[in-house]
């Protein structure tokens, strides 16, 4: 899994969140992957920085006053139609990674699977 994390963010100090994330846009390397979070549907590292510049919202990062910070953006789950569009006209894939089960039922992490790719 070393290979598949950003320099200098060691699989030690990667949560069971980040571990599920990378597992999930390792299957969808070519598409913008939209990870549920709750609310909000959630882009990191690269992903991240390039959704941000096409969708004009604030980039920040997780972890920000760690050495291991890792770039993340996010967008209203309500709103994503209308991003999701503004991502295919730039020519963009999007995967839609959703929570399929209740958190509040869950036993440890929320299991997610992509349930739809977006493409022009």
């Amino acid at each position: 899994m070393n290979s598949e994390l950003k320099k200098g963010f060691p699989a030690e100090d990667e949560t069971p969140m980040m571990q599920q994330y990378h597992r999930i846009k390792k299957e969808h390397p070519d598409s913008i992957l939209f990870y549920r979070m709750g609310d909000f549907y959630e882009m990191f590292n690269e992903d991240a920085k390039t959704a941000s510049g096409i969708l004009e919202i604030a980039l920040t990062s997780r972890n920000k006053n760690r050495s291991n910070a890792v770039p993340m953006c996010g967008i209203p789950y309500h709103s994503a139609n209308a991003y999701i569009a503004r991502l295919i006209k730039a020519g963009k894939r999007v995967a839609i990674c959703e929570q399929v089960e209740d958190p509040r039922l869950a036993k440890g992490l929320v299991r997610r699977e992509v349930v739809r790719i977006v493409t022009s």
